[in-house]
Order: C-alpha cells, then structure tokens, then sequence
C-alpha cells in the first residue's frame, strides 16, 4: 500500500527548496547546452540534476530537515554541555618567614663612608695593579647571599671598581628602578650596590640559564678586550688567609687579591710552563677552591666555541672542562685564600670588616664595634671555623635550599610563582645532564675521557648502557 505524504509545513519548505535547486539547475543546464560552450559541463549538471530528484524521492523530507536543523549552530547552543572535571589543587607549602636585611649599617648608609673601612691589612694596592682584574659574580635570586659574597670580596681586598655583579633575574629593569622588594626572590638593590658599596651592575637582556650566563661572561670579556677575567660564584664567602705566614713580618702578608694578582702574573708569564709549551692560549682555568673562584682564559673559551647551551645547568661544567682537556687546553688549581661554598648568612655583615666584638655582647653574630681587631686574632679564627661549619652543614644537607628562601613579589613585575619557578629548574636540570648530555655523548657521567671518548665524538656515538 502506498503511504501518503503528509503536506506538513516543513514538508512545504523543504519541497520549495529542492524544487528551487531543481530548476536553478535546470536552467543552468539549458544554457550550457544552446551555448555549446562544454559539453562535459553539461553532463555534470544533468547527472547533479538527476542525483538530486532521486534523493528527493527517496529520502523523506522530514528526515532531511532533522539533519539540517540538529547541525545548525543555534541547536548545538542548545545541546547540553559536560560538567568540566573539578580540579584538584595542591597542598600550600608552609609560608618562610619574611627575611630581614643582613647589614644593617649599609641600609642606612649614603657612600663608602658611612661604613667602616675595610681591614687595613687587605688594602688594594694604590694605584691599581697594572693588570687587569675585572670579577663577575652572577646573580639571580636571594639578595642576602648576594650581598655576603660582594662584601667578602671587598674586605678581602679586592678593588670595588672591579667587581661587576651580573643581574641574571629576567626582570628586566625593575630591580633598577626600585619595583622589587626584599621579599622577591629576584630582589636586587642598586642603590647599595652602587653608591655604597661602590661596585657595578651589569644586566642580562632576559633569564639565562647557566650555560648561557657563561656564555655572557665571555661576551663581556670580548666587548670589553679583556683577555681574561676572574668569576665567582654568588654563595660563597672568600677570606684572606690572616694565618698564612708569619704574623711579625708584615712584608710576608698578602690579601686574598694580591695573591690571585700574583697567581695572575705567574699564569700569564711567558715562560711560565704548565703543559710543556707555555704559548699564550695554552691555559684555560686556573681553580681556586674549584670554580668557586676562578680565573678564565678567553682565548681558550673562544677555540672551543664556549660554553654548550643545551645543556643548560647540572652536565655543562663536565662537558665544558673535558672538552677544555680534549683539545690541551690546560686547567689547573690555585690556592689565594679561603672561598667557602655556603648556604646561609651570618646575622651581621659587619663582622667580614674585621671589628673588634663589644665585650657586652657573647652571641657569634652580635654587633661589633668600629675600632679594627688585629689580624690573625682568636675572632678571625671563630669567623673562619663558623664558615667552615656553614659549609659543612650545606654540604651535607640540600646544597640549594639557599635558593628558595624567599617567597613574596606578589604583584610585582615579573612575578614567578618561587615554588613553580624552583621546580621548573630542577625539572630542567635533570633533563640537560640525564637526557641531552648523555645523548651528546652516548655516555652517563662526567668521565669522558676516562671512558675513552675524544674531541669530534660529541653526537656520534652510541649509547654505553
């Protein structure tokens, strides 16, 4: 039996518009045709115009509009969209408690002359050594520790005009225009640095990796024709040798930066013979106390084509040293003093200026007084044993917790959440020396040469596990 159509308004809609395709089509085809002008056009429009009557009487209507009208955009609006997937956050850590100024006396000072002098044993040499001296001390996050280092440096007699503090805190110029507080762990104080402590700031364009501060250091070097530079470490404490020699022959006592000026000349001397040829270039690193302090040889950096930026932290200084080796380029080690790896302060930078304690007060860190102690006095002795302990309890316990001692900046410029920014890091740290070294070299470890790998080797061989 044959069904009737039911002439519905949909229906009539539908049954206009196909009848509308139809004859469009039609039309289009008659043209073509007197026209003459493609034959082939002509047979497609005619089979178009077939194909569309059979699906006509084929395909109800109704159908049809369903698919039309469940795929228009305003019936998608209606379709019920799922609940998104509640997020779960992660436990707050316990809040540091905020840091506090570790010299109190530079806060409030204007000039040089508002602090003490420094010990008069460790004076620079007036003039200015003839070679040059320049140190780079990078910086990018806890002031305090940072302040420490540039302090020791000074009291330990190296010229302030030479110390050059490498902003690498990727906040562009906040920090020299005093929109960072001491709470940010990216904190830096320009004022003090400069006008009071008397030392420059040089800033990186943007957050550098290890490997890339590196990198900028020798740039540095080459825009200024240094041929060589000293750089330091920012948590660490350098410290003249006040027991070195004998104590009653004033001529025997040397700073810690005379004897790097004088390791300097040794190192530079022409006949000074420490592979069997003694050419300039020949050198690359003098150690002192590792890389805590170091002095580098341009030239060599530049032959080896510097330092290896995918690996950017953790890997880079055992590719950077081994590859020195690999091509003869020599490193050897130095000792100028003291330079203590450390991951906290003392209460008081008033105490590196070598003052003599207040006899009222008992506590380690206590205010001193103005009048200079004698060199080689039982407090040099404490200062030098309680560095000494602070580098022990680093070594032996997180040696990077010094980093994450801040954790305000909210609503400054450039903020990083500090926790997110440190788990980031390490996340790459892991990646440079576990992933991009160990491919680079097909071994995992630092003893390349030990395992028979040579110069030209680098992304060549396979893997050794």
């Amino acid at each position: 039996m044959r069904h009737e159509r039911v002439e519905s308004p949909v229906y009539m809609c539908n049954f206009l518009a196909v009848r509308n395709i139809l004859l469009a089509t039609a039309r289009a085809a008659i043209m073509v045709a007197v026209t003459g002008r493609n034959k082939i056009i002509s047979a497609v429009l005619v089979a178009g115009l077939l194909v569309t009557l059979l699906l006509y009487h084929t395909v109800p209507l109704e159908r049809v509009s369903s698919i039309v009208h469940h795929s228009s955009p305003a019936a998608k609006e209606k379709e019920t969209k799922p609940e998104p997937t509640p997020r779960v956050y992660k436990e707050k850590p316990t809040p540091a408690p905020p840091i506090v100024d570790n010299f109190p006396l530079a806060a409030d000072a204007q000039s040089p002359r508002d602090l003490p002098p420094i010990p008069s044993w460790n004076t620079p040499p007036s003039p200015h050594v003839q070679e040059s001296t320049p140190l780079l001390i990078g910086f990018t996050r806890n002031w305090r520790m940072l302040q420490q280092a540039v302090v020791s440096y000074i009291t330990a007699g190296w010229p302030p005009e030479d110390i050059y503090v490498v902003e690498n805190t990727g906040t562009m110029n906040a920090n020299k225009n005093g929109h960072l507080t001491l709470q940010n762990p990216f904190y830096l104080d320009y004022r003090r640095l400069t006008q009071v402590l008397g030392v420059n700031i040089l800033s990186t364009p943007t957050l550098l990796t290890f490997a890339q501060l590196q990198n900028f250091y020798l740039h540095t070097a080459i825009s200024n024709e240094w041929e060589h530079y000293f750089w330091s470490h920012m948590d660490v404490v350098a410290l003249s040798r006040e027991d070195w020699d004998d104590l009653r022959d004033d001529d025997d006592y040397k700073s810690l930066y005379v004897r790097c000026v004088e390791d300097l000349r040794a190192t530079l001397k022409r006949g000074y013979n420490i592979d069997g040829h003694g050419d300039k270039g020949t050198w690359a690193i003098r150690f002192y106390a590792y890389d805590r302090l170091a002095l580098m040889n341009r030239y060599a950096f530049e032959q080896v084509g510097g330092w290896d930026v995918v690996i950017p932290y953790y890997g880079t200084d055992c590719d950077m040293y081994e590859r020195l080796t690999m091509n003869k380029l020599v490193q050897a080690n130095g000792h100028v003093g003291l330079v203590y790896d450390i991951g906290r302060t003392l209460k008081d930078l008033i105490r590196l200026y070598r003052r003599r304690p207040d006899p009222e007060e008992i506590e380690a860190d206590a205010r001193f007084r103005y009048e200079e102690d004698d060199r080689g006095s039982h407090e040099w002795a404490e200062l030098r044993d309680r560095l000494n302990s602070m580098q022990v309890d680093k070594n032996n316990g997180d040696r990077n917790t010094w980093q994450e001692k801040q954790e305000g900046g909210q609503g400054e410029p450039y903020y990083r959440d500090p926790a997110g920014f440190e788990t980031a890091l390490k996340m790459w740290m892991d990646f440079g020396k576990d992933v991009v070294m160990a491919e680079k070299w097909g071994h995992r470890g630092c003893n390349l040469r030990g395992v028979g790998l040579k110069a030209g080797d680098e992304w060549r061989v396979e893997h050794d596990w």
